[in-house]
C-alpha cells in the first residue's frame, strides 16, 4: 500500500493536558524573643546554617528582600522580624513521575465514574414521539438536500478535472515545466473547497427555511452543517490525496484500485465518526435519553475502532513494503525516517484510535474536534515540510556555473561556493525537519511552540542560532575571499602575466594553509562563546598545553623553526631537484615541519628540516657541464682536439640543444696525462636541470666525430708470461 495511506495512521500521543506541579509555599514565620547569648558551638552552626542560606540563590534572595523590607520602615511603623528562610525539598524525577502518574491515574478514573453516572444514574427526560418525527422529517430532508446538491456540484466538475490533469501531465513530460502539474493539483483541491463553501451556504439558506422557527429542528440542522463542514473538509482531502475519480490528478503512485480502496474506507470511516459523535449522539442525548445517547457513543466508537484496528493489521504487510520500496527511490536523507516509520506506523495508527475512542466516550464533541482539527493540522505540516525538503533536495543537485574568465583567474572559487551552498540546503534541510517535528508537537498539544518561541528558552536559542549562523556565514565569506585572492596570485591571466616564482607559491601555499587554522580556530572558539562555553579556560589550558608540548617535542619545534628559515631564505621550492645527504631528487612537497623528495627510482622519503645540515640546489640560477674524455697517449693530440671541437660546432648548430647553452664553451685543452691516455676538457654553461641534457648529446657527437677521426680510447696492455718449463721427477739412486 502506497506509503501515503499512513498520513492517516500517523499517530502522534494523545494530546496530554498540561500538569502543573504546584511548587511549595515556604511555611510562615513566627517571631521569638531573643535567645540567650549563643557559645562557640552553637555560632559554628549558625555560621554554617548562613552559609547555607547564601549559597541557595533563592533563599538569598528572599533574605535579602526581607533585610531591604527592614531598612525601608519607617520609624513609627514597627520593625518586621528577620526570619529565617526555610528551604524547599526539592522533588526527585522519581517523585515527579509518581506525583504526575498519580494525576493522571486520578483524572482518569473519575473520567470513568462520569461515563458511569450517565450510562446508569442520569435523569431519565421523557420522549415525545410526535416532536421527535417531526424534527427527524425536516433534518432528513435538509441532509438530503445538502447531499443531493453536493453530490451533483461534484459530479459537474470531474470532467474538468480529468481536463486539468490530462494537461498538468502532458505538461510536466518537460523537466523545465515540472510545476504545472502541482498548480493544477492545488487548483482542483482549492475548486474542491470552493463547492464546499457554496453547499454550506445553501445549507444554511435552507436551513433557515425549514425549521419553521423551532429551536430543536435548528438545533440539529445546525449540528448537520457543522459535521458536514468538518466531514468534507476531510474527504477533500482525501480526493486530493487518492483522487479514485480522476487518476490523472493523482500525485502519488497508486493505482486505480488501491485508491478506490483507500478512498472508500477512510471516508466511511470519517463519516461514521464524525455524523455519529458529532450528530447522533447528541440528537440521541436531547430526544430520546442521556443514558441511550451514552451507549450509542459507546457502540458506534467501539465499532470504528475495531473495524480501524482490523484495517491496519489486515494491509500492515502490504504497507510497510511499499514504505520500504519507496525508502529504496528515496535519497539517504529521507530514506532513514521512511525507513523508521514503515518500523512502527501500525502501532501509531492504533494508539491514535485507541485515544479517540478513550476520549470520545469522555467528551465526544470536543474531543472529536481536537482530533480531527490535530490530524489536518500534522497533514499540513507534513506536506509542507516535505514540499521544502524536496524543493532543498532538488536544489542541492544543481550546481552554480561560473564564467571561464572567473574560473581562470579563481580556480577554486565555484567549488568552494558550490561547497558552501550544499552545506547551507542540509542545514536548512534538517531545520525544517526539526521545525515540523515541533509544530507536530505543537499540533497535538504535547508542546507550546509558540510560547517557547516567544518567552524564556525558545527566544534565546533562535537568538544563538542566528548568531551562531552569522558568524559562520561571515567566516566562510572571509575564508572564500582570502583564498580565492591567494590562489589568484598562484595563476597567470590571459595578459601574460607570469607564474609566480616557485619561492612564490611554496609561501602562499603555506600562508592559505596557515590561514585556514586561523580561521577555523577563531570561528570554532566565537561559536563555543555564543553557545554558553566559557573559553577562558579552554585557552588558559591550550597555553599550558602548548607549554608543555614545547618542551616535550623540541624536536617538533626545531623542525617548524629550521623550516621557517629554509622557506625565507629561499633555499628550495617544490620542484627542485636537490641533494639533501645522501639523497637526490624532485621536491614534491614542503610543509612547517618536513619536505617530500622523490627519488628517480620512484623512492618517496620525507625528511624532517632539523635534519637538514647541508643540501645542494640544482635548480639555483644556471647549470654546468665539465666533460672529460680519455684518447690513447699514442694517438696525435692536435687532431684528438679538432674533433672534439667539430664535434661541439655541430652540437652548438643543433637549435633545441643551442637554447639550453648559456653563452659558448670553454676548450680546456689536455687536463691530463697517465701512462697510456690523456684527458681532454670542454665545459658548458647551461639552463637549470638542462645539463644533463646537453651532456648526453655532446657525448654522441664526441663518438661520432671520434670514430671518424679515427681517434682511440686508451687501451689497456696486457703482459703475458711463458708458463715455466716442467721438472723431472726425482729420481731415487741405485746401489
Amino acid at each position: 500500500m502506497p506509503w501515503i495511506l499512513l498520513l492517516f495512521f500517523c499517530l502522534f500521543c494523545a494530546p496530554a493536558q498540561a500538569v502543573t506541579i504546584p511548587g511549595i509555599t515556604p511555611a510562615a514565620t513566627t517571631s521569638s524573643t531573643p535567645p540567650p547569648e549563643p557559645d562557640a558551638e552553637e555560632k559554628k552552626a549558625a555560621y554554617a546554617a548562613l552559609a547555607d542560606v547564601l549559597e541557595n540563590e533563592t533563599s538569598r534572595k528572599e533574605l535579602i528582600d526581607q533585610l531591604r523590607a527592614v531598612a525601608a520602615t519607617p520609624p513609627e511603623q514597627p520593625v518586621p522580624t528577620v526570619a529565617p528562610v526555610e528551604e524547599a525539598d526539592e522533588k526527585t524525577v522519581l517523585e515527579n513521575v509518581t506525583d504526575i502518574g498519580r494525576h493522571y491515574g486520578e483524572a482518569f478514573s473519575d473520567r470513568l465514574a462520569q461515563l458511569y453516572r450517565n450510562l446508569i444514574g442520569s435523569p431519565h427526560k421523557p420522549f415525545n414521539p410526535q416532536t421527535f418525527s417531526n424534527a427527524a422529517t425536516h433534518f432528513l430532508i435538509l441532509a438530503g438536500l445538502v447531499f443531493g446538491f453536493y453530490w451533483l456540484a461534484r459530479l459537474c466538475v470531474w470532467p474538468l478535472y480529468r481536463k486539468m490533469g490530462d494537461w498538468g501531465r502532458r505538461k510536466n513530460r518537460d523537466r523545465g515545466s515540472w510545476l504545472h502539474l502541482p498548480l493544477m493539483i492545488i487548483s482542483a483541491f482549492i475548486i474542491d473547497l470552493a463547492l464546499l463553501a457554496v453547499t454550506l451556504f445553501i445549507g444554511q439558506m435552507l436551513s433557515d427555511r425549514l425549521h419553521a422557527g423551532n429551536k430543536t429542528i435548528a438545533f440539529q440542522q445546525g449540528l448537520f452543517l457543522n459535521a458536514f463542514a468538518l466531514i468534507e473538509f476531510f474527504k477533500a482531502i482525501l480526493r486530493l490525496i487518492f483522487c479514485p475519480h480522476a487518476p490523472q490528478l493523482r500525485p502519488f503512485a497508486i493505482t486505480d484500485g488501491q485508491a478506490k480502496y483507500w478512498a472508500l474506507r477512510l471516508s466511511a470511516l470519517s463519516s461514521l465518526i464524525g455524523y455519529g459523535l458529532l450528530v447522533a449522539v447528541p440528537i440521541i442525548s436531547n430526544q430520546v435519553n442521556v443514558q441511550i445517547g451514552a451507549l450509542a457513543n459507546v457502540i458506534i466508537m467501539l465499532f470504528i475502532t475495531v473495524w480501524a484496528l482490523y484495517l491496519i493489521f489486515h494491509n500492515k504487510k502490504t504497507i510497510t513494503e511499499h514504505l520500504l520500496a519507496l525508502a529504496d527511490r528515496s535519497l539517504a536523507f529521507f530514506s532513514l525516517f521512511i525507513r523508521a516509520f514503515a518500523l512502527v506506523w501500525h502501532w501509531l495508527a492504533c494508539a491514535y484510535f485507541i485515544v479517540l475512542f478513550f476520549f470520545s466516550l469522555f467528551d465526544p464533541g470536543n474531543s472529536l474536534k481536537f482530533m480531527m482539527g490535530a490530524t489536518v493540522r500534522s497533514l499540513a505540516i507534513i506536506g509542507i515540510a516535505a514540499f521544502v525538503s524536496g524543493l532543498l533536495s532538488r536544489w542541492l543537485s544543481k550546481t552554480i556555473t561560473l564564467s571561464p574568465h572567473v574560473q581562470r583567474n579563481y580556480p577554486e572559487l565555484q567549488k568552494r561556493v558550490n561547497g558552501w551552498i550544499s552545506v547551507s540546503l542540509k542545514v536548512a534541510r534538517i531545520l525544517t525537519v526539526c521545525v515540523a517535528i515541533l509544530l507536530l508537537l505543537n499540533a497535538w498539544g504535547l508542546f507550546d511552540f509558540w510560547n517557547w518561541l516567544h518567552n524564556g528558552a525558545g527566544e534565546k536559542t533562535v537568538d544563538i542560532l542566528i548568531r551562531i549562523a552569522l558568524i559562520l556565514f561571515f567566516s566562510a565569506i572571509g575564508w572564500t575571499v582570502l583564498a580565492s585572492l591567494i590562489e589568484n596570485r598562484l595563476v597567470s591571466d590571459v595578459h601574460g602575466r607570469p607564474l609566480p616564482s616557485a619561492r612564490a607559491r611554496t609561501l602562499l601555499t603555506l600562508f592559505r594553509n596557515a590561514l585556514a587554522v586561523i580561521i577555523s580556530t577563531i570561528t570554532i572558539m566565537t561559536v563555543l562563546s555564543e553557545i554558553g562555553v566559557n573559553i577562558a579556560p579552554l585557552l588558559a589550558g591550550a597555553g599550558a598545553l602548548g607549554l608543555a608540548i614545547s618542551f616535550g617535542a623540541q624536536t617538533l619545534v626545531k623542525d617548524i623553526i629550521t623550516g621557517i628559515f629554509i622557506q625565507f631564505e629561499n633555499g628550495m621550492n617544490t620542484g627542485d631537484l636537490v641533494t639533501i645527504g645522501p639523497l637526490t631528487g624532485t621536491v614534491e612537497r614542503m610543509s612547517i615541519r618536513s619536505v617530500g623528495v622523490r627519488q628517480d627510482t620512484g623512492a618517496y622519503h620525507i625528511i624532517p628540516w632539523s635534519s637538514i645540515t647541508t643540501f645542494a640546489n640544482f635548480v639555483r640560477g644556471i647549470g654546468s657541464i665539465v666533460a672529460n674524455y680519455d684518447v690513447d697517449r699514442h694517438e696525435d693530440a692536435e687532431r684528438a682536439k679538432q674533433a672534439l671541437k667539430d664535434a661541439v660546432e655541430e652540437l652548438m648548430s643543433m637549435e633545441d640543444i643551442r637554447g639550453l647553452v648559456i653563452g659558448e664553451p670553454t676548450f680546456t685543452g689536455i687536463v691530463g696525462l697517465t701512462n697510456t691516455a690523456f684527458t681532454l676538457r670542454v665545459t658548458f654553461t647551461t639552463q637549470p636541470l638542462k645539463q644533463w641534457t646537453v651532456r648526453f648529446a655532446l657525448d654522441s657527437m664526441v663518438k661520432k666525430h671520434f670514430d671518424l677521426a679515427h681517434i682511440r680510447a686508451p687501451v689497456q696492455l696486457y703482459q703475458l708470461l711463458p708458463p715455466e718449463p716442467p721438472q723431472a721427477p726425482a729420481q731415487e739412486p741405485t746401489l
